[in-house]
């Protein structure tokens, strides 16, 4: 079996099914996809001509990006504002409100990302349906109870939106893109408890031929450009479902909320935030390399250093932020401890440096574990000698020898900012 590593990068082979990196296997059905090799389920024919002609698919022309459509109704759990900033049917958790919270992030602050509006749904009555040509048999149902008397895992791990950070192409590199203008808050780290989906598919009666699976959610279809895309869902390869992705039930030791996916979500480690289809319904078992909009014509990297047709949104990218309000007031003269946490797609954090100056760096304390899927918490002191106007920075190196640059490379719809962000401060002299 041929291996796409990250570094080849070859669009035109077509050949593999043990795909485990999100760089490979997107590049691999997406030139399929453009040789008319993988399917798109869901989608007509003549959605799929109006969206092209309208400009919308990523392959033709730049679209935007899910998220900047009208909202279809509310987030269901409580918003204070002391804990997120709300963007429609987005909330991004304010760092500050993590300070003082452990290691996991609390299921009242942690954000929300909906592409629509968040379902309420009834476990009772629940189905998870499994059906499609890489199974042996046909469409297999589990219920609720069905999937808790099956062996559970744990798993501790990081979900993020592939945005997170898109405001600073703009507000630090003066460069516009589209779609929700996150800060740094569309992350969270939870203990996800649930049944992995490798256990589920031997149960389903998965094939030997079996390359990919689509899962979809029961939010409401997401419609944009008068066309109907459906429920959102993206394909996975089999090889990583077999690895260690999860149907999860729980969320920090409680039964997930509605918000974030009740009665049962995906969790899909180190991959983008959208793999992680929230309010699970169905999933396809093919035989057939699987594409679907949000394969296609969102989650691309598109720009002037990129390809016409774009690049894949892959794992995400080094981050670190600052458990502080945006532009907040110290006091002169006053020992500090600044703490934040650092984090990235390719794995644990290695070491953290903190400036206050813009010039001088120096290594921040670790006052938690390094998780592989997870982050790292850490501390640094500073007392300011005098007042006036700071900016603090913060920039993590991970264990693949990855570290936070000074500029991101640029796209349009504002994907997998990395770059070391600007924090401003004011110490103030004392009364």
């Amino acid at each position: 079996m041929d291996v796409l590593t990250v570094r080849e990068r070859d669009p035109e082979n077509a050949r593999m099914t043990g795909l485990t990196e999100e760089t490979a296997y997107d590049w691999t059905r997406a030139a399929q996809w453009r040789a008319g090799q993988a399917r798109l389920p869901g989608l007509s024919r003549r959605g799929l001509l109006r969206l092209t002609a309208a400009g919308g698919l990523a392959l033709a022309a730049a679209g935007t990006a899910p998220g900047t459509a009208s909202a279809a109704g509310p987030i269901v759990k409580p918003l204070p504002p002391e804990l997120f900033e709300v963007y429609g049917t987005n909330a991004e958790t304010r760092w500050e409100a993590m300070r003082g919270q452990g290691y996991l992030t609390p299921v009242d602050r942690f954000f929300v990302r909906d592409h629509t509006s968040t379902p309420v749904l009834d476990a009772a009555t629940w189905r998870l349906t499994l059906f499609g040509s890489g199974l042996h048999r046909g469409p297999v149902e589990f219920t609720y109870r069905d999937l808790r008397a099956l062996p559970s895992e744990t798993v501790t791990a990081f979900i993020e939106c592939a945005g997170n950070g898109r405001s600073f192409f703009t507000s630090q590199q003066g460069q516009t893109v589209s779609g929700t203008a996150w800060k740094l808050g569309a992350v969270g780290v939870a203990r996800w408890r649930g049944v992995r989906l490798a256990t589920v598919l031997a149960r389903a009666g998965l094939t030997r031929d079996a390359v990919d699976v689509l899962p979809e959610g029961l939010d409401p279809d997401y419609v944009t450009g008068g066309v109907n895309l459906g429920k959102v869902r993206r394909p996975l390869p089999v090889a990583k479902a077999l690895e260690d992705v999860l149907l999860a039930y729980e969320m920090n030791g409680q039964p997930l909320p509605p918000d974030h996916g009740f009665p049962v979500r995906l969790v899909v480690p180190s991959w983008a935030g959208i793999s992680s289809i929230k309010w699970l319904g169905r999933i396809e078992v093919s035989a057939e390399p699987l594409v679907s909009p949000w394969s296609t014509q969102y989650y691309r990297l598109l720009g002037p250093d990129y390809p016409a047709e774009g690049t894949p949104v892959t794992e995400q990218v080094v981050k670190s932020a600052f458990e502080l309000p945006w532009g907040a007031t110290l006091a002169v003269g006053q020992r500090q401890v600044l703490r934040g946490r650092s984090w990235s797609g390719h794995g644990r954090i290695r070491r953290v440096e903190v400036s206050t100056d813009g010039v001088t760096w120096e290594r921040a304390k670790p006052i938690s574990p390094a998780l592989e899927r997870g982050w790292l918490q850490w501390e640094f002191p500073w007392r300011p000698r005098t007042a006036g106007e700071y900016t603090l920075r913060a920039r993590a190196t991970d264990i693949t020898g990855v570290r936070q640059p000074e500029v991101a490379p640029y796209n349009t719809q504002g994907y997998l900012f990395g770059a070391v962000v600007r924090h401003p401060v004011t110490v103030a002299a004392g009364r």
